[in-house]
């Protein structure tokens, strides 16, 4: 092992909302986090798939976004300093002789932790990678399936693939700063904002970009670069287009990964808890949101949020089984209101 493991309370799989909302109820409990998530940047799938749709089934909240929804929760669990691993997978958890689980990610960090909160969602988000034989070698290199630095496209020649929001956003915002920008979508209709289509359409018709109708069926690598991708439309006629970068946007696909192998007991890829605890079949692991499964159980933010409340005392419990942990509220409790940092009312 290339460094000694971050030795902690709680490790909480997943910055969803739900995996975010566990690091509040966790931490009202004084127990402290850290949250590990796949994806780049925390929200799960509020922020991958709909940051900027409505969402309209929160309490209290008649309408935010996915992207509001989670600043609002990042905002809530300030008081408690959880630290986040992104961009990285948990390869490896391993129960210990002494009760602890040791988690291992994709980006070498370990940690030892005494409970475990997998707050998945779906599973791992995998982006849905173009079928071309050999072309993975070029992945972050002149292919790429997330755009972290928009910069590094400035005038160059790119050809964009997919139909919703991020290849017709990207495609906008590329058309202004590369020196060519051609969107590839197999058919003539688009998932994405109208406004959007409206643009893109628009753009196309001043030349500032190229929208082909087909498909990506090949490449061509000239001194150990992809020179000109082939493109073929929907009437099999093909062609050849140079270009620099090519950016591919066909959305995600979860895949619950490396779960599959921890031993615990899942029924049709969703994890098996209780209803009093939202504990696995392994005592200490907790499974939360959308990836578990129960009888009665509704796949919405607000069950994951209950879930997240249970699961917490649950594991307090678990951590001090000797000690009787009473169930205070935020309103009126001079504990709780030091716990968050928060000036306690005094009551006349």
């Amino acid at each position: 092992m290339s460094h000694s493991p971050i030795e902690t309370d709680a490790v909480i799989i997943g910055a969803g909302p739900v995996g975010l909302f566990q690091v509040f109820e966790l931490g009202l409990l004084e127990i402290k986090a850290h949250v590990i998530d796949s994806l780049p940047e925390v929200g799960g799938q509020c922020i991958e798939l709909y940051p900027d749709k409505p969402i309209y089934d929160i309490p209290a909240i008649p309408v935010c976004t996915g992207r509001e929804l989670t600043n609002n929760l990042l905002k809530q669990i300030e008081p408690f300093g959880a630290q986040f691993y992104l961009g990285q997978e948990v390869s490896r958890l391993e129960p210990q002789a002494d009760g602890r689980f040791l988690i291992a990610t994709s980006q070498d960090n370990h940690f030892l932790s005494k409970t475990v909160f997998i707050a998945g969602g779906v599973g791992a988000f995998q982006p849905r990678t173009i079928s071309l034989e050999g072309i993975d070698a070029y992945v972050n290199k002149q292919v790429f399936y997330h755009v972290k630095n928009p910069e590094q496209f400035a005038d160059k020649r790119i050809v964009i693939c997919g139909g919703g929001d991020a290849a017709l956003d990207w495609a906008i915002h590329f058309s202004e700063i590369a020196d060519s920008v051609t969107l590839i979508h197999r058919r003539d209709e688009f998932k994405a904002a109208p406004k959007s289509i409206a643009r893109m359409r628009e753009l196309c018709a001043n030349h500032q970009m190229e929208l082909l109708i087909g498909q990506v069926t090949d490449y061509e690598v000239n001194d150990q670069k992809i020179s000109n991708i082939t493109f073929t439309n929907t009437d099999g006629e093909s062609k050849q287009i140079p270009l620099d970068d090519l950016l591919v946007f066909y959305g995600l696909s979860p895949k619950l990964g490396p779960i599959a192998e921890w031993g615990l007991n899942i029924d049709r890829k969703q994890i098996c808890v209780d209803t009093a605890k939202f504990q696995t079949s392994i005592p200490g692991i907790y499974a939360v949101g959308d990836i578990n499964v129960y009888p009665g159980k509704k796949k919405l933010i607000l069950s994951g949020f209950h879930e997240a409340a249970l699961a917490a005392f649950a594991a307090a419990e678990y951590l001090n089984p000797e000690k009787q942990i009473q169930l205070q509220y935020t309103t009126t409790s001079p504990k709780l209101h030091k716990v968050l940092g928060v000036k306690s009312p005094t009551f006349e």
